[in-house]
């Protein structure tokens, strides 16, 4: 049977955010011929009250048809961002109504919150002694109503195994393709990314940006260059290759593109190189110098060495660890 998503619509919710989960898990499909293949994830939406109209941030309100039993049928529970979090938000304690709610919840039940539905989390003991994180600004008011939390106010989510956390609102999809991706592979999640057209890979650990200025607009951007790259990823690429696709200087293209994509040129690629290696590794027999070739780390120990970095796990772990999850996965 497919995963099971309930996401927890609560008053003064965010409907971006409360959309979310729906829009990335309920469109991810298994791999197949015309991309008919057959959904990855059953995604409910439910309150702490019995069916009923949630009011949200806006002026209407959303019909929401479960209620709390809902909870004790999932395998992933997502919190989303609430603007009436009431004594949760002020006192780092739940509502006997929110409590109940809950209570009902599966233990084992992997539980993810998206900006400050960190703080349900929070309040319900999920993330003592854990890390996390929520959006930069209330990380700080977060962290002293909850100092038994390892509070990171700087990265777009955290991957703790069965209790995660994401930033404000984009940061929410970033954590969601980064658990497609976590369940069944960069391609299911790549393909997900793709038809919401989104970058179908942020890492984690990548700064919320919160103290750079939006650039002015530009006429020239990188968006070529990032393309030529993508397409010869298996090759040597200098900066200034790049920066002559967009007959730019090296200083004036390293500029713009760090405006626009919020890292350097050598980290990106770096992302990128990771991210096909990854491929490569889930959905081929490839040997590992060959996908250190394709993915244009040269070497296998070069491979060896940027993996563990992102991953934390050497390519063989890698391969063997996913195909083995894969395989288990009804």
């Amino acid at each position: 049977m497919p995963h099971r998503v309930a996401v927890l619509a609560l008053d003064g919710l965010l409907p971006f955010e409360l959309g979310i989960p729906a829009r990335i898990f309920g469109r991810s499909l298994e791999p197949a011929p015309g991309n008919k293949g057959a959904k990855l994830y059953e995604v409910v939406t439910c309150s702490v009250r019995p069916p009923g109209p949630v009011r949200t941030d806006s002026d209407y309100a959303i019909l929401v048809e479960h209620g709390p039993e809902a909870l004790a049928t999932a395998d992933t529970v997502v919190i989303p961002a609430s603007y009436e979090l009431g004594p949760v938000f002020e006192e780092g304690r739940l509502t006997e109504e929110l409590a109940a709610a809950l209570a009902l919840i599966r233990p084992g039940t992997r539980m993810v919150s998206i900006c400050t539905g960190s703080y349900v989390l929070a309040a319900a003991g999920y993330l003592d002694g854990r890390p996390a994180t929520t959006h930069w600004s209330s990380a700080d008011h977060f962290q002293r109503l909850f100092p038994q939390v390892r509070v990171d106010p700087d990265v777009l989510f955290i991957d703790d195994g069965d209790v995660l956390t994401s930033a404000g609102v984009a940061a929410g999809i970033d954590l969601c393709l980064h658990l497609v991706r976590r369940d069944h592979g960069s391609a299911v999640a790549n393909e997900i990314a793709r038809r919401t057209v989104v970058p179908p890979h942020r890492d984690g650990g990548q700064a919320q940006y919160i103290h750079r200025p939006v650039p002015e607009p530009q006429f020239a951007t990188t968006t070529a260059a990032r393309a030529w790259a993508l397409g010869r990823l298996d090759r040597p690429i200098l900066l200034r290759d790049m920066a002559r696709q967009e007959s730019m200087s090296v200083r004036t293209f390293t500029r713009r593109f760090r405006e626009e994509v919020g890292i350097s040129p050598g980290q990106w690629l770096t992302q990128q190189r990771v991210e096909r290696a990854r491929h490569l590794l889930e959905s081929s027999d490839l040997s590992i110098d060959q996908v250190a070739r394709d993915a244009g780390f040269g070497t296998a120990t070069s491979l060896r060495q940027h993996l563990q970095a992102a991953l934390g796990v050497p390519p063989t772990v890698y391969r063997r660890t996913f195909r083995r999850a894969s395989a288990d996965t009804p």
